[in-house]
């Protein structure tokens, strides 16, 4: 069951990312597509007179954000929409001066055209004629007249109706180029009267572009929408050019066919029976030649005109395109200086960390402090970095204070168990905190200092210490919030001293008092020198809290029992001095009671207690 299931979903994955790159395959192939490219495969449906020049400046025009773009758009929209408006009047004329070539499939339909006319015509006679006679008659006749009246009427509108049906069909061939011609001008008014009152406030309208950003971001989105202006300006400009191109080719064309017919003389063109050319003719074959020349110099006079309006339509796109070009350097300087500033921002951020581990590197103290330490400062100095440069991208925020308000409240009661383990790191690491290798008590578990760091520290667990001291191989690791909600015993100080304690019977059958007496002297003899020691560190620990120093002279403490008395003697010593202490203590007293005393020692060790004082 499991490979099958793995197998379904192989193929759940082949078939999205066959999906996914269908996609992207036609989305490739249709990103370029244009109406002009769709209507290129239906050739019999291609508008005859190019409005491809208004269309393009309409389109640009659309683009302007400030005022001077506005300027020029207006100029390209005023020179294309004269250029359109003479390419439909040369179309007008060339659909009227010389129509098609007949064939018979014309020759019928404008037969059909003429003979519906015709008939048209006689019914309008004859509804004239008994209108006439309606008015003149009276009497019963009227009734007879009224009828063949009405007779023809509808006659009449059914001549009409077949005119409007061949009509119709001579549009649908392409045959009677000039009622296209006609349509398509309709349409074109129709636009230009729709365009002209959805722009009346004559304004710029495009998306404003703040070309002078102070953001890095701000810099790259301008950047992108000049780009694409950019794009579609130049875009214009060639196919202005190219429009430019075909009109001089056709002009040039043109002149040497004038020229042609002016020498020779141009013979009256043949035109279709019933066609609307052939009802403008008038007079001999001479004048209709002439008609015809006269048709085709304004035709060469309006192509000047429309290559001057494109050239025209050139010069307003270049100079749009070379304001455009201007605020794309204004924008590129802008991303160039926030670059130069991010740069400079990550060069000083690496001199300050360079700076930081050369001075730490030299200061003497511990290891894990001045690392822990390094690892702070390097890292308040980066994120101070990271936070210059994204307001070099971002920008500085409007509402700063408040933002910065919610967001330390939000993070505040996020991160608060992280916060206070942070601050409680710098309480350990000050005066009376705690280093690696003190010997420390937390939460109840006692142990040696093994790492202290930014949020946690270690200790290596051990037993009661004052006995065995011996570590159990467990690491218990505490966040470092114990250190401000909490309360930690450090027994580790400057001397570590404790207090120890020996026990001694003595006897019913010996004198105590003389015993007691020697014990005293000779433990005080022995501890002379940790009791001077302790006194005097005391003595300076506790001026600086202006507190009484406590003293630290050996206490000899005596119980009697049935079978003697019993001697406890408590003293001070260093930690890792208190077994070679213990020993010496021994050795003298065993030769202070060696006439017939016991020597009984404890086997238990009272608690050492530590003195409370701190380095």
């Amino acid at each position: 069951m499991q490979p099958f299931l793995k197998g379904r979903q192989w193929l759940t994955a082949i078939g999205l990312a066959i999906l996914v790159l269908a996609a992207v395959i036609a989305a490739l192939f249709t990103r370029n597509a244009s109406v002009q490219e769709a209507a290129s495969s239906q050739p019999h449906r291609q508008p005859i007179v190019d409005e491809r020049p208004l269309q393009t400046a309409q389109s640009v025009a659309k683009l302007s954000s400030s005022w001077d773009e506005q300027r020029l758009a207006s100029q390209a929209l005023r020179v294309t929409d004269h250029e359109v408006d003479l390419a439909f009047s040369d179309a007008l004329r060339d659909a009227t001066n010389h129509p098609p070539q007949p064939t018979p499939q014309a020759q019928a339909m404008y037969a059909h055209l003429s003979k519906a006319q015709a008939q048209a015509k006689q019914d309008q006679d004859r509804v004239d004629d008994l209108k006439k006679k309606l008015a003149a008659t009276k009497g019963p006749q009227q009734d007879a007249i009224q009828q063949q009246l009405d007779l023809a009427q509808a006659q009449l509108e059914l001549d009409q109706d077949e005119i409007d049906g061949a009509r119709t069909e001579l549009i649908r061939s392409g045959i009677d180029r000039l009622s296209r011609v006609q349509r398509q001008f309709k349409r074109h008014e129709d636009t230009e009267h729709a365009s002209d009152a959805s722009h009346a406030s004559n304004g710029p309208t495009g998306t404003l572009i703040n070309y002078q950003a102070d953001t890095l971001w701000g810099q790259i989105q301008a950047w992108r929408q000049l780009r694409a202006k950019a794009t579609q300006l130049q875009s214009a400009i060639s196919g202005a050019a190219d429009i430019e191109v075909a009109l001089t080719q056709a002009h040039g064309s043109l002149q040497q066919q004038i020229a042609a017919d002016s020498a020779a003389g141009s013979a009256p063109t043949q035109v279709p029976a019933g066609s609307p050319a052939q009802t403008g003719v008038a007079g001999s074959p001479t004048i209709q030649s002439l008609k015809l020349l006269s048709g085709d110099r304004k035709t060469f006079a309006d192509f000047g005109r429309r290559i001057q309006d494109m050239q025209e339509a050139q010069t307003a796109y270049a100079g749009w395109l070379g304001l455009v070009q201007m605020h794309q350097r204004v924008v590129v300087h802008g991303m160039i200086e926030s670059a130069f500033w991010i740069l400079l921002i990550i060069l000083l951020v690496y001199l300050a960390d360079r700076a930081v581990d050369g001075y730490l590197t030299h200061r003497s103290g511990e290891f894990s402090l001045v690392h822990t330490l390094r690892v702070v400062i390097r890292f308040a100095v980066q994120a101070v970095g990271v936070i210059f440069i994204l307001f070099v991208v971002l920008g500085v925020p409007q509402q700063m204070p408040t933002i910065l308000g919610f967001a330390g409240a939000g993070l505040t009661v996020a991160l608060k168990d992280f916060i206070v383990a942070f601050f409680g790191w710098f309480v350990l690491m000050g005066k009376n905190g705690i280093r690696v290798g003190d010997w420390v008590e937390i939460d109840g578990v006692a142990g040696e200092v093994i790492e202290i760091n930014l949020l946690r520290t270690v200790l290596l667990e051990t037993g009661n210490w004052t006995t065995t001291g011996h570590p159990t191989g467990r690491k218990v690791n505490f966040v470092n919030t114990y250190a401000i909600e909490g309360h930690f015993f450090n027994f580790t100080t400057s001397g570590q001293w404790l207090w120890d304690e020996l026990q001694y019977s003595i006897p019913a059958a010996q004198d105590p008092y003389a015993l007691l007496d020697a014990i005293q002297k000779t433990v005080a003899k022995e501890t002379e020198g940790s009791v001077r020691d302790a006194e005097e560190e005391w003595a300076r620990d506790a001026k600086s809290y202006r507190v009484r120093s406590i003293s630290a002279a050996p206490a000899v403490n005596v119980h009697p029992t049935p079978s003697g008395i019993d001697v406890q003697i408590r003293y001070i010593t260093r930690a890792h001095e208190r077994h070679a202490m213990r020993a010496r203590l021994n050795q003298a007293l065993v030769q202070v009671l060696r006439p017939g005393a016991k020597l009984e020692e404890d086997s238990a060790v009272s608690a050492g207690q530590m003195s409370s004082t701190t380095d």
